[in-house]
């Protein structure tokens, strides 16, 4: 099994996000693929399977369950298709995955993924969010699985320190967390991403959650194309643009590891 970590959205080494990526010719069954993620201990492990060309099967693991999408995970995936295994030859790559086919090209301004809008929906404060973030929102809303939280300025959300305990009682996949930017900076808007409900304490930058940061900011700003930043402590840079249904979002990647993983015979 050819094995890589990979740090995604972003052009140097130990930035980003770091994802593990591993390419089989089948799928192990998902308890053996859920152990590779638990040992791997990384916020996503992607698992990927040849079909036809330049398609693949893909699926994805946290530390601790299988996950519906990825977005850090799916452009370290075609990183390694490209640059370790050189096993396609085209600048266009397709993923079947649980949130539909999804595509990746590359060109000079690094990788692209084509992936889902979701649109945030206003709701009540969750009983304990306030407690478990330890400050008082803009807004609180609802997209697909996650809830989007805004705050007062950049610098609110740089510097919170939330209760992780408290934030895994909240019933959602994860907790996304922006304000937008200002005139010293050169991002749109600023994020952080949390999901303990499923073993990330804080991820360090999060592609799905920018498919719903950009329907979000779209609205708010009145525009399409974000430059955006997630102020994890790696910390990273995306570039997003909201068309209809489709986010597209672009960034670059960096091989950190690459060999094999010796314990297939075990699965």
């Amino acid at each position: 099994m050819k094995f890589c970590t990979v740090d995604a959205f972003t052009d140097t080494l130990f930035k980003g996000n770091p994802a593990a990526v591993c390419v089989v010719e089948e799928f192990p069954n998902d308890d053996f693929m859920q152990s590779i993620a638990t040992e791997v201990n990384l916020s996503e492990t992607a698992f990927i399977v040849p079909l036809k060309s330049n398609h693949f099967d893909i699926r994805w693991f946290t530390p601790t369950t299988e996950v519906a999408l990825c977005g850090h995970a799916t452009l370290a995936a075609a990183h390694v298709l490209w640059t370790e295994m050189e096993i396609v030859t085209t600048e266009e790559i397709y993923f079947e995955s649980k949130s539909g086919v999804l595509k990746a090209w590359r060109d000079d301004n690094g990788i692209t993924l084509d992936f889902p809008a979701y649109y945030v929906e206003p709701i009540s404060i969750p009983e304990g969010l306030i407690e478990a973030l330890g400050v008082s929102p803009v807004s609180v809303g609802r997209a697909n699985d996650d809830c989007l939280v805004e705050l007062h300025s950049a610098q609110e959300v740089i510097d919170l320190s939330p209760d992780i305990a408290r934030l895994a009682n909240i019933d959602c996949r994860g907790i996304i967390i922006t304000a937008e930017g200002n005139a010293d900076t050169d991002y749109d808007f600023v994020s952080r991403f949390f999901a303990p409900k499923v073993g990330v304490t804080e991820d360090p930058v999060t592609g799905s959650a920018h498919c719903k940061l950009a329907t979000y900011w779209s609205e708010r700003l009145g525009k399409n194309v974000f430059n955006a930043y997630q102020a994890s402590k790696r910390g990273g840079y995306v570039k997003v643009r909201h068309e209809g249904e489709r986010v597209l979002l672009t960034g670059h990647a960096v091989t950190a590891f690459s060999g094999k993983f010796v314990g297939v015979g075990h699965k």
